[in-house]
């Protein structure tokens, strides 16, 4: 597919604006018109537009224009831009939707917020008030369903994740590889800029839902089809992954002394809390469940608010100078259980083949062990997390 782009002279400025449309003759112009009240800075990509687009451009030789032939979807537009703007030289760019629903009037608030942040990686977020009357219901429980999973694969608790009207920081995202080129490119690239470090946030902007002017290309059952399939595979990837890698980034940088201080003494949770945290992980990490114990318990402890860097220590226990004692405590506790007298002999053949052969055995004696461990262990880390909370009380009033 052929595309044409219309060069245009940079400027100094390090942020422009970019102008996905396809389809929206009705209301582009009154956008683009808005926007250069705003700044000259502007990218229009015309994402195969098959009404009078073309035409409306050609008004704006001072625009900078990438031409599509034939429709690609909003996320191959955006990554278009976002190419051609770091090659102009721009490190930031705010994209606005052309239908008509943003105001053009609420650029200066990304700018101002970009200019008062500390952190300069930062992406924002227009945040709109999804309880206007004129909000479509499909649209607000659509934004909803899109928070939750947000928040699962990120940790990060936003108004909005749907918003079209952003601030990207191109520069510290460009290294980023994305696969998607539709409407879930939005999904996609939020999530995997929080998991690069980049600071996600929410600005409050106004928003206009009129649908007499309004052209929405949405198409609820293939775009919703491919937002979810998108989110359970970075659901996947997030337990599997990125939360068990930021964990161990975390240890590696404060080093275990300072890890077991600040995050499992001094932390602020309670000491059931921790308790309950540290046995949900020892449990984990003496069953069977090889390859699984770090995504696992932290999704547990995520789905039951516990202390996720407590369940996850302590479900790598069954790590390799532990695993021969564990696999043979378990096989001897499941021969008891079972009333057998088979033989475990780890000198003869590998760990792993004898396993298989008392594989019963072992399961049983393994989950035994898990919950016998869990049941020891549990009320005397209550008690010992209880007397460091009671030391740190009485030398914080002392």
């Amino acid at each position: 597919m052929k595309e044409t782009v219309t060069h245009k002279p940079s400027t100094n400025l390090s942020c422009c604006v970019i102008i996905p449309t396809y389809n929206n003759q009705k209301t582009l112009q009154q956008v683009i018109d808005g926007v250069l009240k705003q700044t000259h800075n502007i990218i229009v990509v015309n994402d195969g537009a098959t009404d009078s687009t073309s035409s409306i451009l050609k008004h704006y030789p001072e625009v900078h224009q990438i031409h599509f032939e034939q429709n690609k979807g909003k996320g191959q537009a955006l990554r278009a831009g976002f190419k051609e703007a770091l090659r102009l030289g721009y490190h930031y760019t705010i994209t606005i939707d052309s239908d008509g629903q943003h105001f053009p009037e609420d650029i200066p608030v990304f700018i101002n917020s970009l200019e008062q942040a500390e952190n300069k990686n930062l992406l924002l977020i227009g945040a709109r008030n999804m309880n206007q009357k004129s909000v479509p219901k499909k649209s607000s429980f659509g934004n909803k369903f899109s928070n939750f999973w947000y928040k699962l694969e990120t940790g990060i608790e936003l108004q909005d994740t749907q918003s079209g009207f952003r601030l990207y920081p191109i520069h510290q995202l460009k290294d980023l590889k994305f696969y998607t080129s539709k409407f879930e490119f939005e999904i996609e690239i939020i999530v995997k800029a929080a998991w690069k470090g980049t600071q996600v946030k929410n600005i409050p902007i106004q928003i206009l839902y009129d649908e007499t002017e309004r052209v929405s290309h949405f198409r609820p059952f293939k775009d919703f089809t491919r937002i979810s399939i998108l989110n359970t595979w970075f659901v996947i990837l997030t337990f599997l992954y990125i939360k068990p890698r930021n964990l161990f980034r975390k240890l590696k940088k404060k080093g275990i002394k300072r890890f077991v201080i600040e995050d499992f003494i001094s932390h602020n949770d309670s000491p059931r809390k921790k308790a309950l945290s540290l046995t949900l992980g020892l449990f984990i990490g003496l069953t069977p469940l090889w390859g699984l114990h770090s995504a696992l318990a932290i999704f547990l402890a995520v789905i039951f608010k516990l202390n996720k860097a407590i369940a996850f220590t302590f479900s790598n226990i069954s790590i390799p100078p532990f695993i021969p004692f564990i696999v043979f405590i378990s096989f001897v506790l499941g021969n008891f259980i079972l009333g057998q007298n088979e033989t475990f002999q780890l000198h003869k053949i590998s760990l792993d083949v004898e396993v298989l052969k008392h594989l019963k055995t072992y399961l049983v004696g393994s989950f035994s062990l898990a919950t016998i461990a869990a049941l020891i262990v549990g009320p005397l880390s209550y008690l010992l997390f209880s007397v460091f909370q009671k030391k740190k009380v009485s030398v914080v009033n002392a």
